[in-house]
């Protein structure tokens, strides 16, 4: 570690983030309340998913590990009823395919922690410097479109990185995708590290191409970068593991926005990374694979055969990804009627169910859960994405999720036939919401209006994560959030000529050419 490290390292190495497990009966029962639960051992308990929350005062967030979003409607039945019982009720589904519970008290948490265990089910290192929660395809081993079922080697990763002390102190998070699809369902050229679906050149063998160093955040996307390597599937969690032990030895760790991968990667070059990484792995490796990926991107919404014949999902769209505790119990109670028990969450925090057979698919559609959840919804509907937002985030600073719908809705309610788009929403610069990797991206801002601070956004265009990857750029800043609908027809109008000309080199005349094109056409 650097010697003029950052004061979370200095906590680190004082007390490792993992060591708050046997801690965390002891901050629950104190007599004198969550206030004096010091500022560190708030810090760690983010080791444990569970996170302190500036706007609920004396209430906890609690992130839940869901590896794949693969979740089975027993496990979702329990967490709607902890949101009940012991929160507000609310569960919110996140774009690593995790659900989110709100409003926890401290004295509730080891119970909370029992409830998980009882039914396989982990916070543990969801939060804090660690390997966040593994994402994948939501229909590994289900969609006929994918190279083979990569979500058993995401748990197989998980293993390897879970309640070991050794990886739990790194610069900053990882994020991981580890995925077989070949439609681009996941976010994978925005991840620290991205296994996607290849054949080797040599003999066709399926595997994986790796990318190591995207993030969001930390000043903006950064698009992952090949690294020029093919990994066969029985080793790609030994090598996601050996990229995790790098950046842990290597990573910078002096000033926290600095502290990603893609800052080791941007400083060494991918070649010095590849070469060092190659003599801890111990041997040579494959040549990069030949990428199998369609150019097209699905977010497996709707009815869709699955891989087995007779069998279908249906792609449930959860508006923001928020549900109520009740509607997560329907939700389990159409997994174990019409499907196998079991639910796939999406990055695009949306819910499948699977395994439904042809001849239930009609009563299955009439069931009113599917009015709030429709699987046919509006495509701009299906394209909203939301971080958090400010109602109970202290970041934001924008309520993300209600103006998000709000104005998808009233663009839909004016111009129903628009063009599909998605429009991803994050309430500040940390990007959660992945803002710049939709067609339209959003980032809360505030700014003022005749003397008065109003809630306002940047506007960028042009993201996308699949294999070509890149970042949107800013067109438009400190627009305030009650003229967005007269300011969105006019992008979206022009969304086409914005891409065409998006590059980094011309982002200063497309931040000049929008306002004049909003003028021209209001």
């Amino acid at each position: 570690m650097h010697d003029d490290a950052n004061s979370i390292e200095t906590l680190k190495v004082e007390r490792n983030g993992l060591s708050i497990r046997e801690k965390v009966d002891q901050l629950s029962a104190q007599h004198d309340g969550w206030e004096t639960i010091d500022e560190w051992d708030r810090e760690r308990l983010k080791w444990m998913g569970v996170f302190f929350r500036k706007l609920t005062p004396g209430l906890f967030m609690m992130r839940v590990r869901i590896t794949a979003g693969q979740v089975t409607a027993v496990q979702m039945r329990s967490l709607a009823e902890i949101a009940r019982r012991l929160g507000n009720g609310v569960l919110d589904i996140t774009t690593r395919q995790q659900v989110q519970i709100r409003s926890i008290g401290i004295k509730d948490v080891p119970g909370i922690l029992k409830t998980l265990a009882e039914v396989n089910l982990t916070s543990l290192q969801t939060g804090g410097d660690n390997v966040r929660n593994i994402t994948s395809c939501a229909l590994a081993g289900l969609t006929p479109l994918e190279l083979f079922d990569a979500s058993s080697i995401g748990r197989r990763f998980t293993e390897k990185i879970l309640g070991n002390p050794t990886l739990a102190n790194l610069p900053r998070k990882i994020n991981v995708d580890i995925t077989g699809c070949l439609e681009n369902c996941t976010h994978s050229e925005s991840q620290d590290i991205a296994m996607t679906p290849a054949l080797r050149k040599s003999d066709g063998e399926p595997g994986f191409n790796v990318a190591v160093g995207g993030k969001m955040g930390s000043g903006g996307m950064t698009v992952a970068r090949p690294l020029g390597i093919f990994v066969e599937p029985r080793d790609a969690p030994l090598l996601a593991t050996e990229i995790v032990r790098l950046f842990s030895d290597e990573g910078f760790r002096k000033q926290r926005n600095q502290a990603r991968l893609a800052f080791l990667l941007e400083e060494w070059g991918v070649e010095r990374f590849k070469a060092i990484l190659e003599t801890r792995w111990g041997r040579s490796f494959d040549s990069e694979g030949t990428d199998t990926r369609l150019s097209r991107h699905n977010d497996h919404l709707g009815i869709q055969p699955q891989m087995k014949l007779g069998l279908y999902s249906v792609g449930l769209c959860v508006p923001t990804g928020r549900m109520a505790s009740e509607q997560a119990n329907e939700l389990a109670r159409l997994a174990e009627v019409y499907g196998s028990g079991e639910i796939r969450l999406t990055t695009g925090q949306n819910a499948i169910l699977f395994n439904v057979t042809e001849d239930r698919l009609d009563d299955l559609i009439t069931e009113p859960l599917l009015e709030q959840f429709s699987p046919n919804p509006h495509q701009n509907i299906a394209g909203l994405v939301t971080c958090t937002g400010s109602d109970y985030c202290s970041l934001a600073l924008v309520d993300t999720k209600r103006v998000g719908r709000w104005i998808t809705e009233e663009l839909i309610k004016q111009y129903p036939k628009t063009q599909p788009i998605t429009m991803y929403w994050s309430g500040c610069p940390a990007g959660c919401g992945n803002h710049q990797a939709a067609d339209i991206g959003f980032q809360g801002i505030r700014t003022k209006v005749d003397e008065k601070v109003v809630d306002a956004v940047q506007i960028f265009v042009g993201g996308r994560t699949d294999n070509q990857g890149r970042s949107g750029v800013r067109i438009m800043d400190l627009i305030p959030v009650d003229t967005l609908e007269d300011i969105l027809p006019v992008i979206i109008k022009h969304l086409e000529l914005l891409k065409q000309v998006q590059r980094k080199s011309k982002a200063e005349k497309l931040v000049l050419m929008v306002p004049a094109m909003t003028q021209d056409s209001l």
